[in-house]
């Protein structure tokens, strides 16, 4: 007998309000608890002809030193329903409700993950086939009162690192920098753009991409940072 089998990871784009997985989408991609929300909701859609199951954990998300994404199942909070049979083109609302008090000093960060439960199909050559398991994973942030990102940036001193930009957030809320630019006289030399997350307390060092080949030339230059919001933040660097 042969079996395949194909696994598929699908991260959420966080550029959209509404992202798909193939077999099915949500909305909205990431979700909000405000200083007076108790729950929270989003939709799941069967985009497809067939039924599909579907369950949903929740993790609990922290950076490390270099900025690298750690998740852990936790309970902190709860998730309604956890397990779904969804029919084709059909839809349903889940909520999530935090159990524990909030941290009223800084955010709290999860991710909600949803994946596919795929089930066995026999294949025309009698062998067994199991489809493509979607997954999508979602940030969920619990947002005290008055918590808001601060963010500084630096050009990397080492060398090993071409055109390196090191960025912490001293703030007490995530920072989603969505593009980065380094300009001088109007003229853009490197760029990064991308959906990077830095959490409270976190720094991360990352490489620009050179516009041009050939050096960008010493002195003082401009790194402008696009925030997920669209708002900008502008710090004065000297390229070494």
């Amino acid at each position: 007998m042969k079996l395949r089998f194909i696994l598929s990871l699908i991260f959420v784009s966080l550029f959209s309000a509404t992202c798909s997985a193939g077999a099915f989408s949500v909305t909205p991609v990431r979700l909000y608890f405000e200083p007076r929300d108790r729950a929270v909701a989003l939709t799941l859609v069967n985009e497809s002809d067939s039924p599909i199951a579907l369950q949903a954990d929740i993790h609990s998300w922290t950076q490390d030193e270099n900025g690298v994404d750690k998740l852990e199942l936790t309970d902190d909070l709860i998730v309604s329903p956890p397990s779904l049979r969804l029919a084709p083109h059909s839809k349903q609302v889940v909520r999530l409700a935090l159990l524990l008090p909030r941290d009223v000093s800084r955010q709290m960060t999860y991710r909600l993950v949803v994946r596919e439960v795929p089930e066995a199909l026999t294949a025309n050559d009698a062998g067994v086939q199991l489809p493509i398991a979607l997954v999508l994973n979602m940030p969920v942030f619990v947002t005290p009162a008055g918590a808001k990102r601060e963010l500084t940036c630096t050009l990397d001193p080492d060398p090993a690192k071409a055109m390196g930009v090191s960025c912490e957030n001293h703030g007490n809320a995530y920072a989603q920098l969505r593009s980065v630019e380094l300009n001088r006289a109007g003229k853009t030399l490197a760029r990064f753009e991308g959906g990077l997350y830095l959490l409270p307390g976190v720094r991360k060092t990352f490489a620009l991409k050179v516009d041009e080949p050939g050096p960008v030339g010493v002195g003082v230059a401009d790194l402008s940072v696009t925030f997920d919001d669209r708002k900008p933040q502008s710090f004065s660097v000297t390229i070494p």
